[in-house]
Protein backbone atom coordinates (compact mmCIF):
# COMPACT_ATOMS: atom_id res chain seq x y z
CA UNK A 1 0.00 0.00 0.00
CA UNK A 2 1.45 3.55 -0.95
CA UNK A 3 1.88 5.74 1.93
CA UNK A 4 -0.18 9.18 2.18
CA UNK A 5 3.08 11.36 1.47
CA UNK A 6 3.78 9.17 -1.37
CA UNK A 7 0.34 10.01 -2.95
CA UNK A 8 0.37 13.56 -2.60
CA UNK A 9 3.85 13.22 -4.54
CA UNK A 10 2.08 10.80 -7.01
CA UNK A 11 -1.04 13.03 -7.51
CA UNK A 12 1.68 16.18 -8.03
CA UNK A 13 3.24 14.04 -10.68
CA UNK A 14 0.49 12.86 -12.34
CA UNK A 15 -1.29 16.48 -12.57
CA UNK A 16 1.96 17.48 -14.01
CA UNK A 17 2.87 14.86 -16.77
CA UNK A 18 -0.63 15.04 -17.26
CA UNK A 19 -1.09 18.66 -17.97
CA UNK A 20 1.97 18.67 -20.44
CA UNK A 21 -0.23 15.80 -22.26
CA UNK A 22 -3.48 17.68 -22.42
CA UNK A 23 -1.42 20.94 -23.73
CA UNK A 24 0.35 18.46 -26.27
CA UNK A 25 -2.79 17.40 -27.38
CA UNK A 26 -4.85 20.50 -27.74
CA UNK A 27 -3.51 21.48 -31.34
CA UNK A 28 -3.67 17.70 -32.46
CA UNK A 29 -7.07 16.45 -31.37
CA UNK A 30 -9.91 18.39 -33.18
CA UNK A 31 -12.28 19.21 -30.55
CA UNK A 32 -10.62 17.75 -27.76
CA UNK A 33 -10.66 20.33 -24.55
CA UNK A 34 -9.37 18.95 -21.32
CA UNK A 35 -8.23 15.72 -19.70
CA UNK A 36 -8.22 14.29 -15.55
CA UNK A 37 -7.50 11.23 -13.96
CA UNK A 38 -8.98 9.53 -11.09
CA UNK A 39 -7.53 6.61 -8.95
CA UNK A 40 -8.07 4.34 -6.15
CA UNK A 41 -4.52 4.94 -4.18
CA UNK A 42 -5.34 1.32 -2.50
CA UNK A 43 -5.23 -0.10 -5.77
CA UNK A 44 -2.70 2.01 -7.74
CA UNK A 45 -1.76 1.32 -10.60
CA UNK A 46 -4.37 -0.65 -11.44
CA UNK A 47 -7.07 1.88 -10.56
CA UNK A 48 -5.80 5.18 -12.61
CA UNK A 49 -7.58 6.18 -15.27
CA UNK A 50 -7.25 9.03 -17.44
CA UNK A 51 -10.11 10.22 -18.73
CA UNK A 52 -9.67 12.63 -22.16
CA UNK A 53 -12.81 15.02 -22.99
CA UNK A 54 -14.06 16.03 -26.30
CA UNK A 55 -16.62 18.82 -26.83
CA UNK A 56 -19.49 17.17 -28.29
CA UNK A 57 -19.83 13.58 -29.52
CA UNK A 58 -19.20 14.15 -33.08
CA UNK A 59 -15.72 15.44 -32.30
CA UNK A 60 -15.24 12.12 -30.26
CA UNK A 61 -16.70 9.56 -32.73
CA UNK A 62 -14.24 12.06 -35.21
CA UNK A 63 -11.26 10.93 -33.65
CA UNK A 64 -12.09 7.31 -32.65
CA UNK A 65 -12.61 6.93 -36.43
CA UNK A 66 -8.78 8.35 -37.22
CA UNK A 67 -5.66 7.49 -35.78
CA UNK A 68 -6.42 9.70 -32.25
CA UNK A 69 -7.17 6.79 -30.11
CA UNK A 70 -3.50 5.86 -31.38
CA UNK A 71 -2.42 9.39 -30.14
CA UNK A 72 -4.55 9.35 -27.12
CA UNK A 73 -2.82 5.72 -25.83
CA UNK A 74 0.86 7.40 -26.60
CA UNK A 75 0.52 10.88 -24.91
CA UNK A 76 -0.99 9.04 -21.71
CA UNK A 77 1.60 6.57 -21.75
CA UNK A 78 4.05 9.02 -22.03
CA UNK A 79 2.53 11.12 -19.52
CA UNK A 80 2.39 8.47 -17.21
CA UNK A 81 6.03 6.96 -17.82
CA UNK A 82 6.92 10.62 -17.10
CA UNK A 83 5.16 10.22 -13.42
CA UNK A 84 7.05 7.45 -13.36
CA UNK A 85 3.57 5.24 -13.07
CA UNK A 86 4.25 1.17 -14.56
CA UNK A 87 1.68 -0.09 -16.60
CA UNK A 88 1.23 -3.04 -19.04
CA UNK A 89 -2.09 -1.99 -20.61
CA UNK A 90 -2.91 1.52 -21.76
CA UNK A 91 -5.66 1.12 -22.92
CA UNK A 92 -7.26 0.07 -19.49
CA UNK A 93 -6.06 3.50 -18.04
CA UNK A 94 -8.12 5.68 -20.73
CA UNK A 95 -11.31 6.69 -21.16
CA UNK A 96 -12.67 8.96 -24.01
CA UNK A 97 -15.79 11.07 -23.15
CA UNK A 98 -17.55 14.20 -24.33
CA UNK A 99 -19.23 17.45 -22.98
CA UNK A 100 -22.15 16.98 -24.65
CA UNK A 101 -22.69 13.20 -22.95
CA UNK A 102 -21.95 14.57 -19.10
CA UNK A 103 -24.61 17.23 -20.11
CA UNK A 104 -27.09 15.08 -22.04
CA UNK A 105 -26.57 11.76 -18.99
CA UNK A 106 -25.52 14.33 -15.65
CA UNK A 107 -26.49 17.61 -16.40
CA UNK A 108 -22.79 18.84 -17.13
CA UNK A 109 -22.47 17.40 -13.29
CA UNK A 110 -18.71 16.02 -14.09
CA UNK A 111 -17.99 15.01 -10.78
CA UNK A 112 -21.17 12.97 -10.47
CA UNK A 113 -20.09 11.77 -14.19
CA UNK A 114 -16.84 10.30 -13.00
CA UNK A 115 -17.93 9.45 -9.54
CA UNK A 116 -20.76 7.11 -11.73
CA UNK A 117 -18.61 4.66 -13.33
CA UNK A 118 -17.55 1.80 -11.99
CA UNK A 119 -13.04 1.83 -10.80
CA UNK A 120 -11.08 -0.24 -12.03
CA UNK A 121 -8.88 -2.79 -10.50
Amino acid sequence: MISKREQGRMERRLIASLTHACEDAKPLLPGFCWLTHSVDYQHFPDSLVVTWVFDNDANLASALKSDAEQRIHQLTADALDEAGVDVTDIARHVDLDSEEACQRVHGGNWERRLEARPVKH
